[in-house]
């Protein structure tokens, strides 16, 4: 078992922490913040972060609405459940039994990349019904070609090797290939949340919830769902993101009737820290009194 980032270590610092808590649904242990008053949203981040990705927009949102922010199974503080768990559809199954376990039926849901698509398997799949999903450089698009078959086969050789893995998390004690990681995204982000990821890579319990996510990760059934979704499903586009181009979300509306493309001009992969106010002015214009 690998070491998880540990509360009474790098959550000392952790953004919020006085919103954090720790709840036990079945087998699956979660760490997760609540915060604010209004109509519930849930707010799910994507690969390899975890609930601090909204540590800046978190306190403008929260004045109109509540917010619930897990950290993903196997991310963060959140326990790694068994391989079944770590796919996007048992994901969403596992966010689903913490929602019931809250007792918490979400106005709307929020989605970073790889949250966006669980975002929609969760709604598609009768889990929740949302008035609207608000994907932040939502990852919907699967590999092609041979990558779609090397890309699963070289996270799961990863993610069983426990060479790469401590590898991966003695290099990011390096604060300087950490800095490098979030710009190769497109975004420039405060120091503070750099020194987060920092603490989240250097635990290789953290890098191994990565890796079995991505092993495990398979968007094309979600794809050939998508055109069936029912509810609004807004594609917040970064336009210098690096990760997942603007041109794979003006696609997605191509075949997706409900869907709704909304340019961000300057920012990258992580919009939502580096500039929380022009993210949650989306936010706000999109849900706005109707969630009210």
């Amino acid at each position: 078992m690998y070491r998880k980032p540990k509360w009474n270590r790098e959550g000392m610092n952790w953004p919020h922490r006085q919103y954090s808590r720790f709840i036990q649904v079945g087998d699956q242990k979660w760490h997760l913040q609540t915060m604010g008053q209004g109509p519930p949203i849930l707010l799910l981040h994507g690969t390899g972060s975890s609930c601090h990705t909204w540590a800046g927009l978190a306190p403008v949102l929260a004045e109109q609405f509540t917010l619930v922010m897990p950290d993903l199974p196997g991310h963060g503080f959140t326990q790694t459940p068994p391989e079944s768990g770590q796919s996007l559809m048992g994901m969403a199954r596992l966010v689903r039994d913490l929602l019931t376990a809250l007792d918490i039926e979400p106005t709307a849901l929020i989605g970073h990349s790889a949250g966006a698509a669980i975002a929609a398997e969760m709604t598609l799949s009768g889990y929740v019904r949302p008035q609207a999903i608000i994907a932040i450089n939502g990852a919907f698009q699967p590999f092609k070609g041979l990558a779609a078959l090397l890309f699963p086969v070289a996270a799961h050789v990863l993610a069983l090797n426990p060479l790469t893995i401590y590898a991966v998390a003695s290099g990011a004690k390096d604060s300087r290939r950490i800095e490098k990681l979030m710009r190769s995204t497109g975004s420039e982000i405060p120091a503070d949340m750099v020194a987060r990821y920092r603490d989240l890579f250097t635990a290789p319990g953290h890098v191994a919830g990565m890796l079995g996510m991505m092993a495990n990760w398979n968007l094309a059934p979600l794809v050939r769902k998508m055109a069936g979704l029912q509810v609004p499903i807004y594609l917040v586009s970064g336009a210098k993101d690096a990760a997942v181009t603007p041109a794979s979300a003006q696609t997605l509306c191509q075949t997706v009737p409900q869907a709704r493309f909304i340019p961000l001009p300057q920012l990258g992969h992580l919009a939502h820290e580096e500039d929380p106010n022009a993210v949650a002015a989306v936010v706000f214009s999109v849900l706005g009194p109707s969630a009210t």
